[in-house]
């Protein structure tokens, strides 16, 4: 079941995305329009368009998540990946699993380590730049 939904998901997302969608679902609502008055904007008439909507703005929300999901385990893979082959601290890998108060305190120690880097840097710059 997993890979028919991933494929049918990626399969949606894609073309959800494009002009062309847009295109038709504005059509279908300029059509509903002009057939208020032919329907006298009756009850039905405003039934059918809510029903429509809610149920296709339901199923995509599912559908959606599901490819921005993956999209975001795909994007975190790679970074750890550029981390891993990097100076960079390795430590940093996997914090996307961190609660938030802990990533909180991360990004603290980042900006704090960030300002003195930069702080240090200008120092040695001024310095330079005066002698």
């Amino acid at each position: 079941m997993q890979p028919f939904f991933t494929r049918f998901s990626k399969r949606i997302s894609e073309l959800a995305g494009r002009p062309f969608t847009f295109a038709v679902a504005l059509s279908a609502i300029v059509i509903w329009a002009i057939c208020g008055p032919l329907f006298d904007f009756s009850a039905k008439w405003q039934l059918a368009v809510n029903t429509c909507t809610t149920i296709t703005t339901f199923l995509m929300v599912f559908v959606l998540q599901n490819s921005q999901n993956r999209d975001g385990v795909a994007l975190q893979a790679k970074i750890d990946e550029l981390i891993r082959v990097s100076d960079a601290e390795n430590c940093f890998i996997g914090i996307e699993n961190l609660d938030e108060q802990d990533l909180k305190d991360v990004r603290r120690d980042c900006m704090q380590e960030g300002t003195q880097a930069r702080d240090a840097e200008n120092a040695v710059s001024g310095a330079n730049g005066s002698a």
